[in-house]
């Protein structure tokens, strides 16, 4: 008789930037808001600025791990940006991400934040 696989199931996947001075923030925030073993991270340099990477990351975490939730998460002074790296443009990118992953998946809920690099976690609408 063949073995079922078990399913595979954490409540989100988690979009931020690589930089190394947001870790100290981001860890603990992602714990208390998903809890331990809950969660899939992905860390790609300026978070939503490659978005089509981003698609594909939440087309892979909905096929394997049943999300429910996906939070994407920019920064103040993203390298990955430059110059071009305005508060402005973060929450453009931020909301069209937002926008085109809830056209692609419907059913999924999707938050939004810009983290200021004193630990504030402003949410996008």
């Amino acid at each position: 008789m063949p073995s079922k696989k078990p399913i595979i199931h954490c409540e989100a996947l988690v979009v931020h930037c690589m930089d190394y001075r947001l870790q100290k923030f981001l860890h603990p925030w992602i714990m208390r808001r998903f809890g331990r073993d809950n969660f899939d991270i992905i860390s790609l340099a300026g978070a939503v600025h490659d978005y089509e990477m981003v698609l594909k990351y939440v087309q892979l975490a909905v096929q394997i791990h049943s999300i429910k939730t996906v939070c994407l998460i920019n920064h103040e002074d993203c390298r990955a940006y430059g110059h071009a790296g305005t508060y402005k443009r973060h929450k453009n990118d931020l909301q069209d991400v937002q926008q085109k992953i809830r056209i692609l998946f419907p059913n999924l809920r999707v938050d939004t934040f810009f983290l200021h690099l004193d630990g504030d976690f402003e949410p996008i609408s």
